[in-house]
């Protein structure tokens, strides 16, 4: 058998295309790639990339529930709560948090509570417990 590939595109339900844009586009760093609708009555479809991140939000029922979780790996995540923190979004002020398992994360709930945990690393120094011996 052939390995997977390594992508995952992950499914968020959305209610509100213009909350998500709100969120995704204006708040995040998501641009727009493609909308899909079958006719001007149906639900929208939609992918959102930012870098090598891809995600579809959906406003069928039928293809999943609000309330999930992702996990994105970034560099400099210092620098991205800095950017979230001056932008006008009022619905949103993360902190950064340093975890138990050695990451550092800022982490966001959109409109449709769907969270986004973006973590890095902790350098393998900070992670064996020498720093500052």
């Amino acid at each position: 058998m052939k390995p997977l590939k390594n992508s995952v595109i992950p499914i968020l339900r959305i209610f509100d295309i213009q909350l998500a844009k709100a969120f995704y586009l204006d708040y995040l760093f998501f641009k727009l790639d493609w909308t899909h609708q079958f006719d001007n009555n149906a639900p929208l479809y939609v992918q959102i990339s930012w870098g090598s991140c891809v995600i579809h939000l959906s406003e069928h029922h039928g293809d999943c529930t609000p309330g999930a979780a992702l996990r994105i790996a970034v560099d400099q995540i210092e620098q991205l709560h800095e950017a979230l923190h001056s932008k006008a979004y009022p619905y949103a002020n993360p902190g950064l948090e340093t975890t138990p398992w050695n990451t550092r994360e800022v982490t966001v709930t959109d409109p449709f509570g769907n969270r986004l945990m973006f973590y890095e690393p902790l350098s393998e120094r900070s992670s064996s417990g020498e720093e500052g011996q």
